[in-house]
Order: structure tokens, then sequence, then C-alpha cells
């Protein structure tokens, strides 16, 4: 359970990376647009704040991927700290996202899933 609980860490790590890059760097264009369905002037309007919410995702992404390499090399004590922190934090905003915005309900559960089910995973295999 907890190599799972890590892979499963690790893969949402990518996904922030992944929503980092979207939203930070390119965020203006047709690709990013069709992602968030944003015209060309709600991308130049809301640049600055996709910018930094891109950022972010990418220290969710950063601390949890620091977490996961100390659990690895017999730190475990702080490194799942660190990846409840990453992960954890993800999941709760994906589930702000989905009970504040029913139109991006399909978003926060491909942002929270994955890190909500690393949670479950890494608590459970620390119980057991």
């Amino acid at each position: 359970m907890l190599i799972t609980g890590l892979v499963l860490a690790a893969v949402a790590v990518l996904v922030h990376v992944y929503i980092f890059y979207m939203e930070s760097i390119a965020w203006t264009t047709q690709k990013a647009r069709s992602v968030f369905g944003t015209t060309p002037e709600e991308a130049v309007s809301t640049k600055e704040l996709a910018f930094n919410q891109g950022f972010y995702n990418l220290f969710l992404g950063v601390v949890a991927a620091f977490g996961i390499v100390l659990t690895t090399t017999g730190q475990a004590t702080a490194g799942l700290a660190l990846v409840y922190a990453g992960t954890g934090s993800m999941a709760a905003a994906a589930t702000v996202l989905f009970l504040s915005s029913p139109d991006k309900r399909s978003a926060a559960v491909k942002q929270g899933l994955v890190p909500l089910l690393a949670v479950v995973l890494l608590l459970v295999a620390q119980t057991v």
C-alpha cells in the first residue's frame, strides 16, 4: 500500500506540474484556452492571476515530490508529513473548486481524485 500511495502521489505531482505549465507558461495559447475555456481576451486579462495560480500548483507538487524522495530514502516520518501536506492540500483545493464552481466539477475531480486516493492509501499503509 505504501508504494502504491507514493506512486499515486507522484502522479498527482505530475498533474500539478502540468497545471503549472498550462497556467503560468502557456496560459494565452490556443491549447490552454481550450482546456480552461477562455477567450483570447479573457486569457490576456487573467494572465497575471493564472501565473500566480500556476505557481501555487507547482509548489504543492514540489512539497509532495520532496516528501516522496525523503520517504523512499529512509526518512519516512518527515517524508510522509510532506506527502500528506502536498497531496492533502491538492485534494482540499479540488474539494473547494468542486463545491464552489459546479461548472468546474469535472476539472476538480481530475485534479483531486488521485491525491485523495494517495492520502487514503498512505493512511491505510500506516495503520496496517
